[in-house]
């Protein structure tokens, strides 16, 4: 996942400066710490050399780090979702329904779960899980897939990010989002002038498409998924929501495991009073 660290100047992040800005070093200078501290007493206790013990120890077993890594990482995501998952709670309109916003499946009505992905055609995660979202796309035709263009990657002048976002929004004008979405996706230096070869290689009306691009509508549509994404408290690129919930990870087996718990979350239960028992002994002689 591209984090928050990567959102465009001007866009401040919530999270603290230094090296709380990358996990990985937090959680090992955590990791450290806590062992640090948890062997302290030692010397008291065995005497001798307890930096070389604890030296020895953290070389011999470098696991140790990398589980307590883990269990860091399944911390922030947890943490992550609970605060997604209460701004949802708190403003369900945050995910209610846009016109504006390409989509692939039924109507929201008929759905039977809905699955939003915020995302960056430049973010390396939102690549590599791209094609596994279009198998469940493919494989999950009662499901409402909606693409939020939140594009957080640009920095300084560079605005291929954003460029690209209002470039498949005149994709989707001209009804051909789902074509140059994968394209941009699939496509591994991203820049404006290989945004634009994909626009005409699906064959678009480049003329149109050129006037939407810069044009007040994709600005502002793209501008209000900034502010939907803030007050959501996301942090990063792909952010799945599967019926107003943050999924647990970015891997399309994640995002399906949710769908499907979607589904069984939405299927009615036995009418009251009712149960299979009491059906079998109704039906017996």
């Amino acid at each position: 996942m591209t984090d928050d660290a990567d959102r465009p100047a001007g866009r401040p992040s919530d999270r603290s400066g230094g090296w709380l800005r990358d996990p990985r070093l937090g959680a090992v200078a955590l990791g450290v710490s806590v062992v640090a501290l948890g062997v302290s007493a030692l010397p008291f206790l065995t005497g001798g050399d307890f930096d070389g013990r604890v030296r020895a120890y953290l070389l011999n077993n470098p696991e140790v780090l990398e589980e307590m890594l883990q269990a860091r990482q399944v911390q922030q995501q947890a943490a992550g979702n609970e605060a997604i998952n209460a701004a949802i709670t708190a403003d369900p309109s945050l995910i209610a329904h846009d016109p504006r916003d390409p989509a692939v499946g039924p109507a929201p009505e008929q759905a039977t779960a809905t699955v939003i992905e915020f995302f960056d055609y430049r973010c390396p995660g939102c690549k590599s899980v791209s094609p596994g979202l279009l198998e469940l796309i493919q494989s999950n035709p009662d499901v409402r897939f909606v693409f939020k263009e939140w594009p957080i990657l640009d920095r300084g002048d560079d605005a291929t990010s954003n460029y690209a976002a209002r470039a498949a929004l005149a994709a989707h004008a001209q009804g051909r989002y789902l074509e140059v979405h994968q394209a941009l996706m699939a496509e591994p230096a991203l820049d404006v002038e290989a945004v634009d070869r994909v626009l005409q290689e699906a064959g678009l009306d480049m003329a149109a498409a050129r006037v939407f691009i810069q044009s007040d509508e994709a600005q502002s549509h793209v501008a209000q998924i900034y502010e939907t994404a803030r007050r959501m408290n996301l942090q990063g690129t792909p952010t799945f929501i599967v019926n107003g919930r943050a999924t647990d990870g970015i891997d399309p087996r994640v995002v399906a495991a949710a769908i499907a718990q979607a589904r069984d979350s939405a299927r009615p239960g036995p009418a009251p009073g009712s149960s299979a028992g009491a059906d079998t002994a109704a039906s017996a002689p």
